[in-house]
Formats: structure tokens, sequence, C-alpha cells
């Protein structure tokens, strides 16, 4: 069996990241969003990052880090620190097919999201639907501080509850200061 290298994004990738996003999203309903126009989606004009989990040719896992876009773990964070939200980066479009779990994928593409967050000085928040409890004990195994819970609005008036996170080593705010109320939730 083929080992999967985490790389960067390419171009090339979009169709079978399509793939897999619709697969993931035919076995897990992951995401609730942007399964009728997969490529567009994952090629938002706020993508700042990407990255695949790729196995041989087949692309079996991505990840990437968004600029902020109106999310609630966005608004939470930035008013309980003060921080402005060009100094923040959203985690999102993770997903891993079925057939590679299992095998850490989300987890390494977590960490290289985290990574890149360190490197350009951005603070990376998430909201994870409730419903969605491996995503959730991954965020908690790998020292994720969940910072509130919100409404996670799409579609046309849908919404779900949601849990916000903010990456582990940036659980203060700039000034040293804790987050405030709905620590821990």
């Amino acid at each position: 069996m083929e080992s999967t290298v985490i790389r960067p994004f390419e171009p090339t990738d979009l169709p079978g990241a399509a793939a897999a996003l619709a697969e993931v999203h035919a076995t897990d309903g992951y995401p609730v969003e942007g399964v009728a126009h997969p490529e567009a989606w994952l090629r938002s004009d706020h993508v700042l990052a990407s990255w695949v989990a790729a196995v041989g040719g087949d692309i079996v896992g991505h990840v990437a880090v968004m600029r902020p876009n109106g999310e609630a773990a966005v608004s939470l964070w930035a008013e309980r620190c003060g921080d402005d939200e060009r100094q923040i980066g959203v985690l999102a479009r993770l997903f891993v097919v079925r057939q590679a779990r299992k095998q850490a994928l989300g987890e390494r593409l977590v960490r290289t999201a985290m990574a890149y967050g360190v490197r350009h000085g951005r603070r990376l928040v998430l909201d994870v639907l409730v419903k969605d409890t491996a995503a959730i004990r991954l965020y908690d195994r790998l020292g994720w501080l969940r910072t509130g819970r919100a409404e996670h609005h799409f579609g046309a008036g849908r919404h779900m509850e949601a849990i916000c996170y903010v990456a582990p080593g940036t659980s203060r705010c700039r000034d040293g200061a804790l987050p405030g109320p709905g620590q821990g939730q």
C-alpha cells in the first residue's frame, strides 16, 4: 500500500478533492453546505491556504485555512480578546474519506494547518457542528480550547448548534488574559 502524503493543494487536485468531498457528504452528512458546487466551495476566494492528503493520485483528505467571513467563532474570539479579524484564520473544510480513516490523517491535516497559522501569525478558530462527534473528539484531543457555542447558519434559513474553538497555544488573549466567559464550554 502506498503511503499517504500531506501536501499543498494544487489546481489539478480540484476534481479529486471535490469527489472526496461528495463521498464524505454521502457517508457522514458533512459538510452541510457546499455540496451542490463542491469545486467552488473548495476554492472559495476566502481560502488562504489548503492541503490535501493523497495516496498516489487519489485525494483522500483536505483542510483549509480561510479568511474570516462572518463565522461565529471569529466574532466570539475577536469580541473576547480584541483581535482584529486580519489576525485570525478559520480552520475549515476538513474531511477524510471513510476508507482512509484510522491513519491519523485528520490529525496530520489539522497539525499542518496549525503550523501555517503559527508561521503566518494567525490565530486559528473554528466551529464544529455538535452532530460531528468524531471531529469534536479530534479537536479536544489536539488541545483546542472551547470558547463557546453558536448557531451555524447554512442554506435557506437553516441552522445547527456548533461548538467554537481556538487553537492550542493561542488560548490567551494577546494581552495575556483568558478569553473570558464560555471558556471550556
